[in-house]
């Protein structure tokens, strides 16, 4: 039966654990504003706490033999990604990933500080606050080197896969469970062997690390073929547009002078209510025909960022075939964003499918976008129509969404972007039906 000192042990032994695949986790997730996640490392003295049990429950149970360690291992990744979801607020699969993928290196680290301690101090295993702190300074010198690396810059890219994030997962813990094993051969090893054990768990986890990166860039690289193609097609629809105006406008120029002669009859007659009608019906169709187009193609053509542009016009025409009534303003050449253009993109795409989501569900769906480029900064503004409940507790939960439940991935997607842009900032508005969606990035256009 376990004695207080052996509890005490396996619960030090466990919050070191969590402590330093929390710092391996800070670095792969490419954490830029850590003093949010570090307020919530309090929370995790439950999850080394239930850890600590859970390990002394299974080590009254001998049957279990090399699983024990197996399940324990197991069950500290699921507890942990349950902390990580609520700490980073990602969903389950994205937050079971980014464990699995800090696990690796945590358990390379945790070979390194045990190899390092039995050849310094002899198996002085008396000594656990030298040992613990091995452990830490190991982890904390991984996650370092990890951020010199740039590593999280890519791994994120992983994370981004929305529709294969459970298969990315899945990988990770499969080859999470391979060091795992590798590391529980470390107490077989003989002491003239540990430095060739150690070199061959580095050589492991470099290759795990290269495979990730591997993989994080065909995602990336696959990613801005298809958002090329997609701005050659819609530089296409833009010509289209461009060349249909050149069309209209020369249709209009070959009635010009019957529009003037009829004009002129109506003035000689002194018929004024009929040349106000006519007058009008002019002013009309012109707008219908080119004016609209016109005033359409000046906004887009202040928008000088292709990827961009591209998706407003991908928007405008899915917006034209859904009936949804469109009032576009870029007051200013905007040239620059200072964010990465792909991840901009994405913030618009998601704040725009909202609005479009929202106002079909009103008698008349109109959509509102306004861009600006002033004082070094790029503000969006897009505002819509709502009829349905919103509840500012749950909107930003992944998930979550007024349409039910499967749905809810883009503003939560949104949030999680906009956590790595110190220099974004986001605001969020309703009243009287109107619901308004801001942006604005800080930076040099």
């Amino acid at each position: 039966m376990s004695t207080m000192s052996d509890l005490l042990y396996t619960f030090g032994d466990t919050l070191t654990g969590h402590l330093a695949l929390t710092a391996c986790l800070l670095a792969v997730t490419d954490e830029r504003m850590m003093w949010r996640r570090l307020k919530k490392l309090p929370s995790l003295l439950l999850c080394a706490l239930a850890a600590a049990l859970l390990s002394a429950g299974l080590h009254a149970v001998s049957e279990l033999g090399i699983f024990r360690y197996f399940i324990f291992s197991f069950s500290v990744l699921i507890m942990y990604s349950i902390w990580v979801r609520w700490a980073w607020q990602y969903g389950f699969w994205r937050a079971f990933a980014a464990t699995c993928m800090a696990g690796i290196f945590q358990v390379a680290a945790t070979a390194l500080s045990v190899i390092l301690f039995q050849l310094v101090l002899a198996g002085e295993t008396s000594q656990y606050m030298t040992a613990f702190g091995l452990h830490l300074g190991i982890s904390a010198a991984a996650a370092l080197l990890l951020y010199k690396l740039r590593f999280g810059m890519y791994f994120r890219l992983l994370l981004d896969s929305e529709p294969a994030i459970w298969r990315t997962a899945l990988l990770l813990l499969a080859l999470e469970t391979v060091m795992e094993m590798f590391y529980c051969l470390i107490s077989g090893v003989q002491s003239q062997y540990l430095l060739l054990y150690c070199l061959l768990m580095a050589v492991m986890v470099v290759l795990i690390a290269t495979l990730t990166v591997y993989l994080a860039q065909r995602f990336d690289a696959a990613r801005k073929i298809q958002a090329q193609q997609d701005v050659i097609a819609q530089q296409r629809l833009y010509e289209q547009d461009l060349e249909m105006i050149r069309r209209e406008a020369r249709a209009f120029h070959h009635d010009y002078k019957n529009l003037l002669a009829g004009l002129a009859q109506q003035a000689g007659a002194g018929e004024l209510e009929g040349l106000r009608r006519t007058l009008a019906e002019l002013d009309a169709g012109f707008d219908l025909r080119i004016g609209k187009k016109i005033q359409v193609s000046t906004q887009i053509g202040n928008l000088q960022i292709p990827e961009v542009r591209s998706l407003l016009l991908s928007k405008l025409a899915a917006m034209q075939e859904k009936g949804i009534e469109c009032r576009l303003e870029v007051l200013y050449p905007i040239v620059a964003v200072n964010m990465d253009v792909w991840d901009y993109t994405r913030c618009l795409g998601i704040l725009i499918d909202n609005a479009m989501e929202a106002a079909l569900d009103t008698a008349r769906p109109w959509t509102e976008i306004v861009l600006l480029a002033q004082n070094k900064q790029v503000f969006l503004h897009i505002s819509n129509p709502y009829i349905n409940r919103i509840e500012p507790s749950k909107m930003w939960c992944e998930g979550w969404s007024t349409k039910g439940t499967g749905r809810g991935l883009g503003l939560p997607g949104y949030q999680h972007i906009l956590r790595n842009y110190p220099n974004a900032s986001s605001c969020t508005g309703w009243e009287d039906g109107i619901f308004v969606q801001e942006l604005t990035v800080e930076g040099t256009l």
